[in-house]
């Protein structure tokens, strides 16, 4: 990356963010200057984890690292829920223990999340490690008069919360009126909900005051949020599926145990849908992202999660790939196309004007983050520095100064975002083939039949045999590649 300034630096900007708890975009100001404490929900590890888990994993690596290019410290927690019923049939179904499962699939995640180069987070709390910690807020909310016990499970009264349902704006009476509610002779109230579960014979548990069990699902996060980062934090995050009732119930317990308020800013994102309909194992439209990975690439993946506002429903499918091979090729070849000439070594020469239109772009880009994380309008800005560039750069040029300045600035500025983004950071050159050998494979075309029929071409056209030569074209792009020919040679592609 250039050395020159950071057109993104200083002063922090005015970040609005859209806020679940009060249903309006809202200025962020963190709890303490300069510092922010952020939470988001990870995953439940008995398996591989679906395209649909990671869309939040991209996202809120794109929000953290903007965080930090405002100049903001972000202690970033996502923990690993390692205690579950679906971890204990899986085990119970291969005949291992249910933390050879957890162990397995948490570092099956970490293989995956490596592979799109995302950014570590802070820390990676496990539930299993922190069972001192849930016990410690479950007899809290027990003191405080907000749960209680029976014959060793113990469930949180939430008529005791008088605010439950904020943050999802639904209230208790509707919730009672509006859905069946499963009758249980141990609850004081319908909708009071699980703590801690007592142990059945031969299960996993944990000894406590009420007898071996396991925490229930939403006390973990409460209690692992309050280890790590404390009572109170800036952002929590996660998917919309989890508003209600996991994020709901995170609320009262939390606020319940602590009597502060939990978190200052909800951020949730939505879901993919599968050619229009919602993912799910019941409609058997689940794509693990392993399976992805090895057919496509991580940069097409995080392409398609941000080309697409968090907020919004994003679809997986064969039309959304192809936009994100398109749109990903179209920035590659312009960065291949600067490397050619930056990597001659000559004298760079600055062009002002070319710099004035970068330097509307960087503050265009820094709008549309800072306004709620605009990354579509991002891309939008992208692009059209993307056109201006190839507009004025074309192959074959004589490397002048003032070609190579126009180069170096626009390298700079595409690397200006690829590390919040982390996308567009690959070797050019290298990429595009890998882009080209994906789609000959999908298309059974032999790499070195395409460039036979391209030295072919070259000599028909030395022999001025024009015939052959259209010929030869023709059936290049009937087979989809696309031709360049430049003094230097023929360049070709497939078509994206």
């Amino acid at each position: 990356m250039s050395q020159s300034k950071d057109p993104t630096s200083g002063a922090k900007k005015l970040l609005k963010i859209y806020n679940t708890l009060g249903r309006e975009k809202q200025v962020f100001e963190t709890l303490e200057p300069g510092k922010v404490k952020m939470y988001c929900c990870g995953p439940t590890v008995y398996d591989f984890l679906h395209v649909g888990n990671f869309r939040g994993a991209v996202f809120y690596n794109f929000l953290r690292h903007w965080l930090e290019k405002l100049g903001y410290e972000v202690n970033f927690v996502y923990n690993f829920t390692d205690v579950d019923d679906k971890i204990l049939k899986r085990a119970s179904d291969e005949g291992v223990a249910p933390n050879e499962i957890s162990e397995k699939y948490i570092e099956e995640f970490k293989k995956d999340f490596a592979a799109l180069k995302l950014t570590p987070h802070t820390h990676n709390p496990r539930v299993t490690h922190h069972m001192e910690a849930i016990i410690e807020v479950v007899k809290t909310l027990i003191d405080e008069g907000k749960a209680y016990e029976v014959n060793g499970e113990v469930l949180y009264a939430v008529k005791s919360f008088d605010e439950y349902g904020k943050l999802s704006g639904r209230n208790t009476d509707e919730l009672l009126s509006g859905a069946r509610v499963e009758v249980d002779e141990k609850k004081k109230d319908p909708l009071d909900f699980a703590l801690w579960k007592p142990a059945k014979k031969g299960e996993q548990g944990w000894d406590s005051p009420w007898g071996p069990g396991r925490p229930g699902w939403h006390i973990e996060c409460s209690a692992m949020t309050k280890a790590v980062l404390g009572d109170q934090i800036d952002i929590h995050g996660g998917g919309m599926d989890l508003i209600f009732p996991h994020h709901e119930n995170e609320i009262a317990q939390s606020e319940g145990a602590s009597g502060k308020s939990y978190a200052k800013y909800w951020v949730h994102n939505n879901m993919f849908t599968f050619s229009g309909q919602k993912m799910s194992k019941s409609l058997g439209n689940i794509r693990t992202m392993r399976s992805f990975l090895e057919q496509y690439n991580a940069e097409i993946f995080k392409y398609m999660v941000l080309s697409v506002h968090y907020r919004s429903l994003a679809d997986f499918s064969d039309a959304s790939i192809e936009r994100a091979i398109s749109g990903l090729a179209r920035v590659y070849s312009s960065l291949a196309l600067a490397d050619t000439y930056l990597s001659e070594g000559g004298e760079a020469q600055e062009d002002k004007e070319w710099q004035k239109v970068l330097d509307q772009a960087h503050s265009e880009i820094e709008g549309f983050t800072n306004d709620d994380f605009n990354t579509p309008r991002v891309f939008a800005q992208v692009f059209e520095v993307v056109r201006a560039f190839n507009g004025m750069v074309k192959r074959g040029q004589k490397a002048k100064p003032i070609i190579v300045g126009r180069c170096r600035a626009f390298v700079d500025f595409i690397k200006t975002y690829s590390k919040m983004m982390s996308l567009f950071d690959e070797p050019a050159s290298d990429f595009l083939r890998t882009l080209d050998d994906m789609l000959l494979a999908q298309k059974e075309i032999r790499r070195e039949d395409v460039d036979q029929l391209v030295v072919d071409r070259k000599t028909a056209r030395d022999e001025k045999n024009w015939a052959r030569s259209d010929e030869i074209r023709d059936k290049l792009v009937e087979m989809g590649i696309s031709l360049q020919d430049t003094p230097q040679g023929t360049y070709w592609e497939v078509e994206k």
